[in-house]
């Protein structure tokens, strides 16, 4: 049988498309059946966790059992390459979280220093006015105490037999003196020492006559402000009569807190103003400032000398000063905000921003500080120049360490091991605000209300503390756990203020616990400080309902370092020292109830 060559070349063509044809309907289609089955396969495998609670772990969308949230998928959103105990957040999660950074770097550190004084009068301008002579006071001319007297001034009338004994000696050496001069010059030098003027001897001499009621002069002058004697008392030679004060020239006594102190320095301007003198701003230099700190007050005195020709400023009169002072010492130092540091009362702490491909990171870093510059500290240890801090939002990224089990404000250790969910999905808004009442922050007012009768359970307590009595400090502190526990979180469905939530709650919890468990006042008072701060912390980022709340501070509390508190009334009463300094400290600021 004999092929054709034609026949042969025509099969294999058609056998070639037949294979081309058969790979274009079969060849490509496993690969696409396979991605469709891994794309369902990994749509099934698919682990809903809670940002809050990320112990939740559910097969399927949901809400939390714990807070209430919806759940949202779990992700590896770790970038490679970052330090694993950082906490990594987009640009949209650190917009949500209120979160924003500064670039630290050095300045010559000025601090605002407030200081109250009083006017008090010139202590080298004080003089006590004395009879020279010895008798009877037969007549007052000055007989109210505020009065002014000029130098030279007739003040009063004295009768002195010794006096009148002196003027006849006078009269009678003056028969002698052609013969005994010497004699009359000594009967002139005595009548000189019961301070009589050249004056009134010579008309002594010149009339001749004895006079019996001799006129008492003023040795300088000034205002009464002590009349020592009355009308026919005897006194006796050098015995006050009047102290009189001078007020052409005063002194402003400032209380200097022992913190203040390496801020306060001689020659410092201290400009100041007087609440009854609206509208005028006085101003001195400090001439002197003393050595010594008043043991009850703690404070120390600087003084500013300030003229007063026109005796506007009268003693014991309130003054309030300010203090632009430069930190001696080194002439530039790393400065940070207030809002970038958290403290625990015993450790600082800071989020210094690190770079990645996909995200920004965060990473704890403790820091030493160093004075307080009003809104800011002055850092000593921690921080180099250039570094980038979180200045803002510091609790929202605080709380996501705590969550995610890496190191965090109140957690120095980790086991190192990698957050079970990513820090994204953990502040952005997944779900909507279903509350009528929640507020444009995302606190609802019942939230609110519960948060302010916790505030209420702490006012208690801290009474207790100012009253030095740790065994009802101990039972109010239990009994502020109990309050604390009413507050229900799930009010809070907003991801950002729910987490901010939830940072705060482990300071106030741990603090209050240690309270509670323990009768040692000063142990009480050391825990009170974190406490404080956390709650403050609270009132600003939730708000309160129905009470106005005054925060003050003492700059002496906490070693020196400086302490709030809140309280129901603006009088100051210190609860980290009770009696042995109560009003030690100041009014910040009013905390007003949200509308």
């Amino acid at each position: 049988m004999t092929i054709d060559k034609k026949t042969i070349i025509t099969g294999l063509v058609t056998l070639v498309m037949g294979l081309l044809i058969g790979w274009l309907i079969f060849g490509g289609s496993p690969k696409i059946s396979a991605n469709e089955d891994h794309q369902h396969g990994s749509a099934e495998e698919t682990i809903w966790t809670c940002s809050m609670h990320p112990q939740i772990r559910q097969n399927e969308p949901g809400q939390c059992p714990i807070c209430g949230m919806d759940l949202i998928p779990l992700e590896s959103g770790m970038d490679e390459g970052i330090d694993p105990m950082a906490i990594s957040m987009s640009p949209v999660a650190m917009q949500l979280a209120n979160v924003s950074t500064a670039v630290v770097g050095s300045m010559a550190p000025v601090k605002s220093v407030k200081l109250i004084g009083k006017v008090q009068a010139d202590e080298r301008l004080i003089f006590s006015q004395s009879s020279h002579i010895p008798g009877r006071i037969e007549k007052l001319l000055i007989n109210f105490t505020g009065e002014y007297v000029r130098k030279g001034q007739t003040i009063a009338f004295l009768y002195s037999p010794d006096l009148v004994n002196a003027q006849k000696e006078l009269l009678e050496a003056s028969k002698m003196k052609a013969t005994q001069p010497q004699l009359l010059e000594a009967a002139k030098e005595k009548l000189r020492n019961w301070k009589l003027t050249n004056s009134q001897i010579d008309e002594i001499l010149e009339s001749g006559v004895v006079k019996e009621s001799f006129p008492l002069l003023a040795d300088n002058s000034g205002y009464v402000i002590n009349k020592l004697v009355n009308r026919h008392d005897h006194v006796a030679q050098g015995q006050v009569i009047y102290e009189i004060v001078d007020l052409s020239s005063v002194w402003v006594l400032f209380d200097v807190y022992e913190s203040d102190m390496t801020w306060v320095k001689k020659g410092d301007k201290i400009p100041f103003t007087v609440a009854s003198l609206p509208g005028e701003t006085f101003s001195g230099a400090i001439s002197f400032i003393d050595p010594i700190i008043d043991a009850q007050t703690r404070v120390a005195k600087a003084r500013v000398e300030v003229k007063n020709s026109a005796s506007k400023l009268k003693p014991e009169m309130f003054v309030s000063g300010k203090l632009e002072a430069n930190l001696p010492g080194k002439a530039e130092n790393i400065v940070v905000p207030k809002t970038a540091v958290m403290w625990t009362g015993q450790r600082s702490v800071v989020y210094v921003k690190l770079a990645s491909n996909q995200s920004v990171s965060f990473v704890i870093r403790e820091v030493v500080l160093g004075p307080a510059l009003g809104d800011s500290y002055v850092v000593k240890e921690g921080l180099e120049n250039g570094e980038e801090i979180a200045v803002h939002g510091t609790f929202s990224i605080d709380a996501a360490a705590q969550l995610a089990g890496k190191p965090s404000m109140m957690n120095r250790q980790s086991d190192g091991k990698k957050a079970a969910f990513d820090h994204d999905h953990m502040v952005m808004l997944t779900g909507q605000k279903t509350a009528e009442s929640q507020s444009a922050s995302g606190v609802p007012a019942a939230f609110r209300n519960q948060l302010t009768d916790f505030a209420m359970a702490y006012i208690s307590l801290k009474n207790e503390l100012v009253n030095d009595d740790p065994e009802k400090a101990q039972k109010l502190a239990g009994a502020a756990k109990e309050k604390l526990s009413k507050i229900d979180m799930k009010l809070l469905s907003d991801h950002q203020v729910h987490m901010a939530w939830m940072s705060t709650l482990e300071l106030l919890e741990e603090n209050l616990a240690v309270i509670a468990n323990t009768g040692e006042l000063a142990t009480q008072r050391a825990a009170f400080v974190p406490l404080s701060s956390a709650l403050i912390q609270a009132v600003e980022q939730f708000g309160i309902a129905n009470t106005t709340f005054y925060q003050q501070h003492c700059p002496m509390a906490d070693s020196n370092k400086g302490a709030d508190w809140l309280s129901l009334e603006k009088e100051i009463r210190n609860p980290y020292y009770g009696d042995a300094m109560l009003s030690c400290g100041s009014v910040e600021r009013t905390i007003t109830p949200v509308k």
